[in-house]
C-alpha cells in the first residue's frame, strides 16, 4: 500500500475514533439557549395572558415580551461532541451540570422550585403594577407552609392569615418569628387567625375576611438555635380591589416579573404604554417596583432580537453583561424600577429614544 494512501487510511479511522470517543464519552455539562418570547399583550396558546376584570381596561398595541432560556434537563447526559460544537456556537452556552442543578437537585425539584418563583413573580408584578397606579392592595401576613412533625402541624395550615401572635398585631412575617422566638421552648404562644378557606372566599369577593379563630400552641426548641419554634414559615399575600390573572404554562422562574407589571400598567391606563413598538425585556421585581437582575441575560437579547424586538428592557445590574454582546439592531434600555421601565415605555412610545437611559460595557 502506498504511503499516501496508507497516511489517509490511518488519518480517518483516527478520525472517526475521535468521532466516537466524542459521542459516547459523557462530560458534566449542560446547555443554554435563547428560549421563545411571549407578549404580555397578546395572546398564549389561544388565550389572553393578561386577563383584568372588575375594572375597565384599555386597548394596547405593540409588544412587551417577556423573554426565557432553554436550558438542557437535570437528567440529559451531554457527550463531547455537543459540548464543543455549543462552546464554538455564538448562540448557545455550555456551563457546568452543577451550576444549572445544584447539589443533584432533580428535574422534579428544579421545575418545582421554577414554578414556586414564578408563582411568586405574578404575585409581586400585580402588587407592584397596581401601586405604581396608585389602586390600593392590601397585604397580609400568612402561613406558607407548616413542617411536617412540627408543633403547628395539623394547628395551622398553609394560607391561614395571621393576624395576631400573642395578642400582638403582625404586619410582615419577619414579626411572627420574632413574637415566637420571645417565648422559652416549651411555652405556649397563641396565634389570631383567619382560616385559609374563609380567608380564600373573602378573597374571591375582593374583600377581608372578619372571623377570626385563636390557636395555642406549644413550642419546642429549635435543634439549629436553640429557640422557641413552632414550625411554620410566614409570608405575605395581598387582596386585589378586582381580578387580575396571568395565564401562561411551561414558564418557569421569577424573570418575567417586570414583563408582567408592565403588561398589567398598559392595559389599565388610556395611553398606548408602547404606541405600537415592539419592546422586550426581563427582570424580577419585588411588592414595591424595585427590578432585579436576572441569569442568561445575553441569551434572552438573542432571543429578543430574533422576534423581532428594537428595544430590550434590561435591569440595571445585568447591564454591563448584556452590554458586552449586544445583538445587531436592539437598543439595550436600563431600568432599575417599574418606574423607570413605564418612563422608558413612554419615550419609546413618543420616539424620544434620545433620552432613553442606555446600557454601556463599562
Amino acid at each position: 500500500m502506498p504511503r499516501r494512501t496508507a497516511t489517509m487510511l490511518a488519518s480517518t479511522l483516527m478520525l472517526f475514533a475521535l468521532l466516537c470517543v466524542g459521542l459516547f464519552m459523557k462530560v458534566p455539562y449542560s446547555e443554554m439557549s435563547p428560549g421563545p418570547t411571549v407578549n404580555t399583550l397578546g395572546e398564549a396558546r389561544g388565550e389572553a395572558v393578561l386577563q383584568i376584570s372588575g375594572r375597565k381596561t384599555y386597548p394596547t398595541s405593540g409588544h412587551l415580551n417577556m423573554t426565557t432560556v432553554r436550558v438542557t434537563g437535570a437528567d440529559y447526559e451531554m457527550n463531547l461532541l455537543e459540548a464543543v460544537f455549543g462552546w464554538l456556537s455564538h448562540d448557545n452556552v455550555v456551563v457546568p451540570h452543577e451550576n444549572l442543578y445544584p447539589g443533584g437537585k432533580t428535574e422534579e425539584q428544579s421545575t418545582q422550585e421554577n414554578a414556586e418563583e414564578f408563582s411568586q413573580s405574578q404575585e409581586s408584578a400585580k402588587v407592584a403594577a397596581l401601586r405604581q397606579l396608585d389602586i390600593p392592595v392590601t397585604a397580609r401576613v400568612i402561613v406558607s407552609s407548616v413542617v411536617k412533625g412540627a408543633p403547628a402541624e395539623n394547628k395551622l395550615h398553609a394560607g391561614d392569615v395571621i393576624r395576631a401572635v400573642d395578642g400582638q398585631p403582625v404586619t410582615k412575617p419577619a414579626d411572627v418569628a420574632a413574637l415566637v422566638t420571645k417565648h422559652q421552648p416549651g411555652e405556649q404562644v397563641s396565634f389570631t387567625i383567619v382560616p385559609a378557606a374563609a380567608a380564600a372566599a373573602a378573597e374571591k369577593e375582593h374583600k377581608e375576611a372578619t372571623r377570626t379563630e385563636e390557636v395555642v400552641i406549644t413550642t419546642k426548641k429549635s435543634p439549629e438555635t436553640g429557640r422557641a419554634i413552632v414550625g411554620i414559615r410566614a409570608g405575605t399575600d395581598h387582596t386585589f380591589p378586582f381580578q387580575v390573572d396571568i395565564n401562561l404554562a411551561d414558564v418557569g422562574g421569577p424573570s418575567a416579573g417586570l414583563m408582567f407589571a408592565l403588561g398589567i400598567v398598559d392595559k389599565l391606563t388610556p395611553q398606548d404604554l408602547t404606541g405600537g413598538k415592539f419592546v422586550a425585556g426581563t427582570g424580577t421585581i419585588d411588592d414595591a417596583g424595585k427590578v432585579g437582575p436576572i441569569g442568561g441575560i445575553q441569551l434572552k437579547t438573542i432571543g429578543a432580537r430574533d422576534a423581532g424586538a428594537r428595544y430590550f428592557l434590561t435591569p440595571q445590574e445585568n447591564c454591563a453583561s448584556a452590554a458586552a454582546d449586544v445583538p445587531d439592531g436592539l437598543t439595550l434600555v436600563k431600568v432599575a424600577t417599574l418606574k423607570e421601565a413605564v418612563a422608558a415605555s413612554q419615550k419609546i412610545a413618543a420616539g424620544d429614544t434620545a433620552a432613553l437611559p442606555r446600557c454601556t460595557a463599562s
